[in-house]
C-alpha cells in the first residue's frame, strides 16, 4: 500500500497529463492517511478547480491555508477567485480583503509568488495591479539565472519571430491568432511556435502547426531548457502570448533567451518584469497617458490589439427554441466567465429586468455551481427564476450559432469580455459596454471602436443602464446595428487577420530596427 507522500505525488503527475479525475482519487487517499497535509488540500483543490467544482475548490485551499500552506499569498488569490466564480459575493469580497492585507503587509519591492492575473480582473486600481504585477516578476528574477546577455544585431536575412505559449490548442488565444499567423509574410519573417503545452490533437494544433516555419513542442521541458532552446534557435523577438496566467512561463522570459522580448494578447495588464521590453496593444486599450500602469514601454498596433479569425465559421443562428429562449422575449445575454459576475454588475443586469419586462438574462452555466448562486441572487433583486436562462457550454460553432439568437450582449466590469465580446460581434450581436481606467476594462471599447459603434461604450453605470434599456426597446436600431455589423464583418480591421499581419510587422520591424541601432525601448504611439 502507498504512503500518503507517494500518492500526493501520483495524483501531482495526473494532474500534469489532464487527468483530473483520477488525480482526486490520488489526493483523497493521501488525505484518508495524512488529513492534515497543507499541499494535498491544496492540490485536491486545483483538481476541483479544472473539474469546474469551483466551490469546491475553495474549501480547499480555505483548507490549504489553515494549514499554513507555503505559498500563502498564491493560495489566497485562488481563494478569493474560487469564490467569484462561484459567484458567492459575501466570502469573495471577504477573502478579497485578507489577500489585499496579506499583500499590503509584506516589504515594497520584495520578491513574491503571487497571482497578478486575479488582480489583473478583479481589481480596478491599475497601480496596484501593476505592483503586483512587480511582486510577482521579481519572484522569478530571484532564482532565474540569465543567459549571457546578447545584443540586438542586424543580420541581413528575414526577421526570426517566436511567439511562446501554452495555448497552441483548441484555446481562446490561439483562435483569435491563427489566421494572424498563417498571414505572415514568410519571405521576411522567420515565424516560431514554441509550445509548453500539450498536443490537444484538435484541428487549431494541426492547423497552428502548419501556419509557422518551425513547431517547437516543449511540452514537459524546463524552463532553462525552452530558454536555451529559443537562444540556439537565435530568435530575434520573442513575443509572450501567456504571461501571468495559469501555467506561466515567466521564467523563460526572466533567463532572457532573445535580445528583443515583448509581452501581447492573453494577459491584459502588465507583466511588471523590467526583462520584457515591450507590451504590445492599442491606443484605447494602451493609451500613452497610462503608461505608468505599466513597467514595459507600451507599442501601440494602430487598430485593435487583438486579432481575429475571418476564416472561422459564421453559423447560421440556431432557432431560439432550440436554445432554450422564449421567441417573444429581448434575450440580454451575458455569456462571461463567471468570475467577471460581480454583485454590481448583476445588481445593474437585474435593474434592466425590472426596467424591461419582457427581457430574460442569458447566462453561461460556466460551472457546477454558478446556477443555484445567479438564481438565488436573482431573487434577492426581486427577479422570477424564470427571467434567467441557462446556457451549456459547448463546442466553439454550436456556441456561435446560439450566441446569434440574443439581441444585446451586456459586458462586465473591471473585466469586459475579450474572446466573446468579438464573438458577438461576429455574429452580429450589439455590445454594450462599461470603460475604466484599466487593460481589462478597456478592450470592449477598443472592439467597438473598430466596427463604428462608440455610442455603445459607457462611462458610468447609469448611463449603461439607460444605453441597454434604449437599445432593447428600439427594435429598429437594433436590427440597423445588426446590419452594420453584417457590413463590419467583411470591411472592418477588426475581423481581418491578413491586415493585422501587417500591422504586427511593420510594428516588430520598428522595434526591432530601434534595438539594432542601440535605442532603448521606448514608448511607440501608433503610426510613429
Amino acid at each position: 500500500m502507498s504512503d500518503a507522500a507517494t500518492l500526493t505525488r501520483q495524483g501531482v503527475a495526473l494532474q500534469g497529463q489532464g487527468k483530473h479525475q483520477q488525480a482526486v482519487q490520488c489526493f483523497m487517499q493521501s488525505l484518508a492517511l495524512k488529513i492534515d497535509d497543507a499541499v494535498t488540500h491544496y492540490r485536491l483543490g486545483v483538481s476541483f478547480r479544472d473539474c469546474g467544482m469551483k466551490l469546491e475548490a475553495a474549501e480547499c485551499f480555505r483548507t490549504a491555508l489553515a494549514l499554513r500552506f507555503p505559498d500563502e499569498l498564491f493560495a489566497r488569490g485562488l481563494l478569493a477567485y474560487m469564490e467569484r466564480e462561484g459567484c458567492r459575493w459575501a466570502s469573495a469580497e471577504a477573502e478579497w480583503r485578507a489577500l489585499e492585507a496579506a499583500i499590503d503587509a509584506q516589504p515594497e519591492g520584495k520578491p513574491l509568488q503571487v497571482n497578478p492575473f486575479v488582480h489583473a480582473v478583479l481589481s480596478d486600481d491599475p497601480l496596484r495591479i501593476r505592483r503586483v504585477a512587480e511582486h510577482y516578476a521579481r519572484f522569478f528574477a530571484s532564482f532565474v539565472k540569465p543567459l549571457p546577455p546578447l545584443r540586438a544585431r542586424a543580420h541581413g536575412g528575414p526577421l526570426r519571430i517566436a511567439y511562446l505559449s501554452a495555448d497552441f490548442q483548441q484555446h481562446a488565444t490561439a483562435q483569435l491568432m491563427v489566421q494572424m499567423l498563417e498571414a505572415h509574410d514568410r519571405s521576411h519573417f522567420e515565424v516560431t511556435l514554441v509550445s509548453a503545452g500539450a498536443d490537444d490533437g484538435s484541428d487549431m494544433r494541426r492547423r497552428l502547426k502548419r501556419a509557422c516555419h518551425r513547431f517547437e513542442d516543449l511540452h514537459g521541458a524546463t524552463h532553462e531548457a525552452m530558454a536555451r532552446r529559443i537562444r540556439a534557435l537565435g530568435i530575434d523577438i520573442l513575443v509572450d502570448v501567456k504571461g501571468a496566467t495559469d501555467g506561466t512561463l515567466l521564467p523563460v522570459l526572466a533567463a532572457r533567451p532573445a535580445p528583443l522580448q515583448i509581452e501581447w494578447l492573453a494577459f491584459p495588464g502588465t507583466s511588471g518584469a523590467p526583462f520584457i521590453d515591450y507590451v504590445v496593444g492599442d491606443p484605447i486599450v494602451t493609451p500613452l497617458a497610462h503608461a505608468a500602469h505599466f513597467t514595459e514601454k507600451i507599442a501601440q498596433l494602430p487598430h485593435c490589439y487583438q486579432p481575429n479569425d475571418a476564416r472561422r465559421a459564421r453559423p447560421a443562428a440556431t432557432s431560439r427554441a432550440a436554445a432554450g429562449l422564449p421567441d417573444d422575449a429581448i434575450v440580454l445575454c451575458g455569456f462571461h466567465q463567471s468570475f467577471k459576475i460581480s454583485p454590481g454588475v448583476f445588481a445593474r443586469w437585474c435593474e434592466l429586468l425590472q426596467r424591461v419586462p419582457q427581457a430574460v438574462l442569458w447566462l453561461l452555466e460556466w460551472n457546477a455551481n454558478v446556477r443555484e448562486s445567479l438564481l438565488a441572487a436573482a431573487a434577492a433583486h426581486g427577479i422570477g427564476p424564470e427571467r434567467l436562462r441557462f446556457a451549456p457550454l459547448l463546442p466553439l460553432e454550436q456556441h456561435l450559432a446560439r450566441l446569434a439568437c440574443a439581441d444585446v450582449f451586456l459586458d462586465a466590469w473591471p473585466c469586459n469580455a475579450h474572446t466573446t465580446a468579438g464573438e458577438a460581434l461576429w455574429m452580429g450581436v450589439p455590445v454594450v459596454t462599461l470603460v475604466g481606467e484599466t487593460f481589462a476594462q478597456r478592450v470592449g471599447a477598443s472592439l467597438l471602436h473598430q466596427v463604428g459603434m462608440d455610442e455603445l461604450v459607457c462611462e458610468h453605470e447609469a448611463g449603461y443602464v439607460e444605453s441597454v434599456a434604449a437599445l432593447a426597446a428600439d427594435a429598429p436600431r437594433r436590427a440597423a446595428l445588426r446590419e452594420r455589423l453584417e457590413r463590419e464583418r467583411t470591411t472592418s480591421p477588426l475581423f481581418d487577420g491578413e491586415r493585422f499581419a501587417r500591422d504586427f510587422e511593420a510594428l516588430c520591424e520598428r522595434l526591432w530596427a530601434r534595438a539594432c541601432a542601440g535605442l532603448a525601448p521606448e514608448h511607440l504611439p501608433a503610426g510613429n
